[in-house]
């Protein structure tokens, strides 16, 4: 037993070597479809530049999990609860997104998109009056320096001036329209 025990261990290295020199070495292959792992004291990308990147590019799910990663890492800043509800919206998930936002400019420091953003939702819920206060104070906050804040308070003031709606009115659509990484606009269907 004691024989069969050591021929065992002599064995096990050898058949461990040559493990991995059929792969090309310890690590994955070169010509392996999978990813690379994540290398030793190297440090991540930034979960927000990362999802802002993916936002850019329409990715909206990879972006939300790249800001969720951001939210792991950095906590719920700011910065973090924006770029989550900006990501909902481009998904169409307003509910959540109105709650992220609605969290993001209760802190002090809260950037005038996220009120921007805020506002949009409420415009597309209806709420005309309540997002036109929204726009106002992101408006302020930006110091009148965006044309689609400036554009999106003009329609929630036009639209919350004329409550009583005709058919013809009723009937006008619109669509969210994405400007900048986490910025949004609303804009007329023709």
């Amino acid at each position: 037993m004691t024989h069969r025990r050591f021929e065992l261990l002599l064995a096990a290295p050898l058949l461990f070597a040559l493990a991995a020199c059929s792969t090309g070495g310890l690590g994955a292959s070169k010509d392996s479809p999978y990813a690379p792992g994540r290398k030793a004291g190297v440090e991540a990308v930034d979960g927000l530049l990362v999802g802002h990147r993916l936002m850019d590019a329409g990715e909206y799910e990879l972006a939300l999990r790249a800001f969720t990663r951001a939210a792991a890492a950095q906590g719920m800043t700011v910065d973090v609860l924006s770029a989550l509800g900006s990501a909902n919206i481009g998904l169409g998930r307003l509910g959540q997104a109105e709650k992220l936002l609605r969290r993001a400019i209760e802190e002090d420091d809260a950037v005038p998109e996220a009120w921007n953003n805020l506002g949009v939702i409420l415009m597309e819920r209806g709420e005309f009056a309540e997002a036109a206060q929204i726009f106002q104070q992101a408006y302020a906050l930006d110091d009148g320096q965006s044309d689609s804040i400036r554009d999106n308070l003009r329609l929630a003031l036009a639209k919350s001036e004329n409550s009583d709606y005709t058919e013809s009115n009723e009937e006008q659509k619109y669509k969210l329209v994405r400007r900048g990484s986490s910025d949004f606009l609303i804009r007329s269907i023709p």
